[in-house]
C-alpha cells in the first residue's frame, strides 16, 4: 500500500508547489514595475535612459548620469483580472470567480556620490510575485486554489564612468523568497487508483466511503509554505556615441532558491484510516531557479522637446524547466513537475515630450511574450498569455530638487487555453480571459 500512496502524495504536494502568478506582467511571474518614469514608456529604453535612481535595477551603469545624491520612493497599485471559462473539465464546481488579487508593490532606490566618476547605489524592490485565489469549490481545485508568491530583492550597486562615452556598473542581488500554495486533494480517486492496482484490498474504498471521485464530500486540502534566501548579480554597460544618443546593455543573473517549508494536510474522516500516515504533516524542500534577463536599450534625444526610446529584453525562463520537491517524511519519494517553459522576448517603444523644464509627458507600447509553451503545460497558477502594453506617464518638477511622477498602463492579454491533467487524473480544460491596470506614483528627491 505504501508505494502508490507515497507517489500520490508527492504528485499532490508538487501540484500545490507549482509557482507562478497569472497577474504578473513581464512574462511568467516576473514584475518589471521598478520605477514610475519607466512605466510611462512601457519600460522602453530602461537600460539606457537613466532618468532616476531606478536605473540601479535596469542598468547600474546609468548611475553615472545622475547629479548629486538621490532618493526615490515609488508605489505601484496593480489591479488584474483573471477569469476562467470551462470547456470540458472533469470536476464539478464553479468557474472559480475572478482569481486575481489586487497588489501594492513598493520601490526604494538610493544613489550617492563617491566622486565625479564613481556612484554607489542601493535598491529594494519586488522583481517577482503576486498571486491567484480561486473559489475553493471551483473545477480546478485539485490543481490550484491559492497562490501567493513574493520575492524581495536587495540590490547594492556600484558604477564607474570610464570616460565621457563609456560607463560600467555592477550589483549584488540578495533575494528573500516566500510562497504559500494550496489545493484540494481528491482522496476518492487516490483510493480507487490504489485499489485498481491491487495495492489496496478489494472493497477498501467502498468500506471507507471513498468511491465518489472529484466530489467535495471526499476532498482533502493541502497547504504548502516555504521560504528561501538566494543570491545573484547584475551588470551593465552604457555607451554614449553622441550627446544625443545612448545605448545600454544590462544583464541580471539567474538566482537559485532552495526553499524550506511545511506541507499541512487536512483529510476527510473517511480517508484517515487509509491515508492518514502518508498524509501526515511534514517538512518539505524545493528548488526554484528564477530566470536571468538580458536587455538592450536605446535612448535618442531627437530634439530639445522630443526623446525616442526602445528596448528588447530576453528572459531566460527555460531555467524553469521542472520543479523538484523533497519530503522529510521518509515514506515519500522526491518528485518533480515538468514545466518546459521557454525563453521569451519583450519588445517596447516609447516617446517623451518635454514642453518646459517643469513638465514631461510620456507614452509607450510593449509586446510581452508568455513563456508557457502549450495548453497542456499551462498551469492554473500561471495561466498568463502574450500581452500588449499601452502606457502613459506624467512628470512634474515641484522644485529644483524635487520631482513627482505618475504612470498608468493597461495590459491587453490574449485569451489563454488550458488543457492540463492533474496529479490524480483530473482534467482542467477551458480558457482564461485576463487584463491588468497599473497605477503608479513616485517621489524623487535630489540633495
Amino acid at each position: 500500500m505504501r508505494t502508490p500512496i507515497r507517489l500520490t502524495l508527492a504528485a499532490t504536494a508538487l501540484t500545490a508547489f507549482g509557482l507562478g502568478a497569472s497577474v504578473s506582467h513581464a512574462g511568467g511571474f516576473a514584475l518589471i514595475e521598478q520605477g514610475v518614469k519607466g512605466l510611462g514608456n512601457a519600460y522602453a529604453g530602461a537600460a539606457a535612459s537613466a532618468e532616476d535612481a531606478s536605473t540601479i535595477f535596469f542598468n547600474p551603469a546609468g548611475m553615472t548620469l545622475l547629479d548629486g545624491n538621490q532618493v526615490l520612493v515609488g508605489l505601484h497599485i496593480i489591479q488584474p483580472s483573471t477569469k476562467f471559462t470551462d470547456n470540458g473539465s472533469s470536476a464539478g464546481g464553479s468557474d472559480g470567480g475572478d482569481a486575481a488579487d489586487l497588489a501594492v508593490i513598493p520601490n526604494l532606490f538610493l544613489v550617492a556620490d563617491i566622486n565625479d566618476e564613481v556612484k554607489l547605489g542601493l535598491g529594494i524592490s519586488v522583481p517577482f510575485g503576486l498571486g491567484t485565489n480561486y473559489d475553493k469549490d471551483w473545477k480546478g481545485r485539485y490543481q490550484a486554489v491559492e497562490t501567493a508568491v513574493e520575492v524581495i530583492n536587495i540590490n547594492p550597486s556600484l558604477a564607474f564612468k570610464v570616460n565621457p562615452q563609456w560607463s560600467v556598473g555592477l550589483g549584488a542581488n540578495i533575494q528573500y523568497f516566500k510562497a504559500k500554495l494550496t489545493n484540494a486533494v481528491d482522496f476518492s480517486s487516490a483510493c480507487l487508483g490504489a485499489q485498481a492496482q491491487g495495492i489496496l484490498p478489494a472493497g477498501t474504498c467502498l468500506a471507507t466511503g471513498l468511491v465518489t471521485p472529484q466530489t467535495p464530500a471526499t476532498d482533502g486540502f493541502a497547504d504548502v509554505t516555504g521560504t528561501s534566501w538566494g543570491f545573484g548579480y547584475n551588470l551593465g554597460v552604457l555607451f554614449a556615441p553622441t550627446e544625443a544618443t545612448r545605448v545600454g546593455l544590462a544583464y541580471r543573473s539567474q538566482v537559485k532558491h532552495s526553499l524550506d517549508g511545511k506541507a499541512d494536510f487536512t483529510l476527510p474522516a473517511a480517508a484517515q484510516p487509509v491515508f492518514g500516515p502518508a498524509f501526515a504533516d511534514t517538512d518539505i524542500s524545493g528548488d526554484i531557479d528564477l530566470p536571468s534577463t538580458l536587455s538592450l536599450s536605446l535612448f535618442h534625444q531627437l530634439t530639445n522637446s522630443w526623446t525616442l526610446l526602445a528596448d528588447i529584453t530576453r528572459t531566460g525562463w527555460s531555467s524553469y524547466d521542472k520543479l523538484v520537491i523533497e519530503f522529510e517524511n521518509p515514506a515519500k519519494d522526491p518528485s518533480e513537475e515538468v514545466n518546459n517553459w521557454k525563453d521569451v522576448n519583450r519588445y517596447s517603444l516609447g516617446v517623451n515630450f518635454t514642453p518646459s523644464q517643469t513638465w514631461i509627458y510620456r507614452a509607450g507600447i510593449a509586446y510581452d511574450k508568455s513563456p508557457v509553451p502549450s495548453a497542456e503545460l499551462r498551469s492554473a497558477r500561471s495561466p498568463g498569455s502574450d500581452r500588449t502594453w499601452l502606457a502613459l506617464g506624467l512628470g512634474y518638477q515641484v522644485a529644483k530638487n524635487l520631482t513627482l511622477d505618475f504612470g498608468y498602463a493597461h495590459l491587453f492579454a490574449k485569451d489563454a487555453e488550458i488543457n492540463r491533467i492533474g496529479a490524480t487524473g483530473d482534467r482542467l480544460k477551458g480558457s482564461y480571459e485576463s487584463d491588468v491596470d497599473i497605477f503608479s506614483g513616485q517621489v524623487v528627491w535630489v540633495f
